[in-house]
């Protein structure tokens, strides 16, 4: 079994990547599992997955803190807001859980835009929080 971090990112991944509306709002297929060195914007990217551990009476458990960042080459808090709605509806809805991880419970925490001072894109911050546990 992969560890529980690799098993939900993958997933998580894979439901952004094919999604047909996420796609078109970045104008391709721009969604990476960590940050691109050298890919202009717009783009969506993992950027942190911190896990904790939860044992309880019954079984282990896992609580999962994802940070995920969006791109968009207009400093226009409204293109990256598309794009943020859109992922997060997905990261809430789609089936995350697989043959060795049952996702549990899906948490959008906050978000946070601003337009880059270096570069005049606009960015965004997504903090998602998921809890999961070993399929048994």
């Amino acid at each position: 079994m992969a560890h529980c971090i690799i098993e939900l990112q993958t997933a998580l991944v894979f439901a952004l990547k094919n999604d047909a509306q996420l796609v078109a709002l970045l104008g391709g297929e721009a969604i990476y599992d960590a940050p691109p060195k050298a890919k202009d914007t717009p783009f969506v990217a993992m950027v942190r997955h911190d896990v904790l551990s939860k044992d309880g009476d019954e079984a282990q458990s896992f609580e999962h803190r994802l940070l995920i960042h969006c791109w968009h080459f207009d400093a226009s808090r409204k293109k990256v807001l598309a794009i943020v709605e859109r992922v997060i509806k997905i990261a809430l809805s789609a089936d995350l859980s697989s043959v060795n991880l049952i996702v549990t419970h899906a948490q959008h925490d906050r978000s946070n835009t601003m337009i880059d001072g270096q570069s005049g894109k606009a960015k965004a911050a997504i903090a998602l929080k998921f809890f999961s546990e070993p399929a048994v």
